[in-house]
């Protein structure tokens, strides 16, 4: 069987800070290197060292308006008075060449994806810590922040954990190796679909043709 470019497919990551998202996302893109990470719009000023299009695209809050009454946002959101979104146009590019776009997005960001236009293209997967104990234990391993800062990213993680019925996988991640593993049976089972194999039918018929032959 000769495999026709299959659509490219969103990969949405969610999960409370501390439960290993962004690990698992970094694996995944070494993994599959032709994977796009979808980089977000910004309307906050670049730091020193970002670069537009690599870190964020850096946008006037006239521009990144603009992008969402004209529907080129697949979703957005104003985090201390500044606005973030993901861009639709490059997403339909990559998924018109058959690359899979991977969000690293929060429950509302990925709610917003799966009702956009583009939400039969969605595998949304949620990656649960093992006990809130173990959670608290890896904000406060990562040293990068005060006490308050760590209490107020937990008392997020129980509402953000509260949307985990929401998605289409739930993992549990006590394992980074054994969750990793998980993700990369999930994803590749997600692109045997049967609709996402668009040369399939073709396939069939011409099994049918050999039958009307013999």
């Amino acid at each position: 069987m000769t495999q026709s470019l299959r659509r490219g497919l969103l990969l949405i990551l969610s999960s409370p800070s501390g439960a290993g998202k962004s690990t698992l996302a970094r694996r995944l893109m070494e993994w599959d290197p032709t994977m796009r990470f979808s980089v977000s719009a910004t309307t906050r000023a670049p730091r020193p060292g970002e670069e537009h299009g690599r870190e964020y695209y850096f946008n006037s809050h006239a521009e990144f308006q603009t992008l969402v009454e004209t529907g080129q946002m697949l979703e957005h959101a104003e985090v201390f008075g500044n606005f973030y979104g993901s861009p639709r146009g490059p997403v339909e590019e990559a998924m018109r060449d058959g690359r899979d776009t991977l969000f690293d997005i929060d429950w509302q960001g990925g709610q917003q994806i799966r009702n956009s236009a583009l939400g039969r293209d969605v595998v949304s997967i949620f990656i649960l810590p093992p006990s809130i104990a173990e959670l608290d234990r890896r904000l406060r391993g990562r040293a990068q922040d005060s006490d308050e800062v760590i209490q107020g990213r937990m008392a997020k993680s129980q509402s953000e954990i509260i949307h985990w019925a929401e998605y289409d996988y739930v993992l549990v991640n006590d394992d980074l190796d054994t969750t990793f593993a998980k993700l990369l049976t999930i994803l590749e089972a997600e692109r045997m679909r049967r609709d996402r194999q668009p040369g399939l039918s073709e396939f069939v018929r011409g099994l049918n043709k050999e039958f009307d032959a013999r």
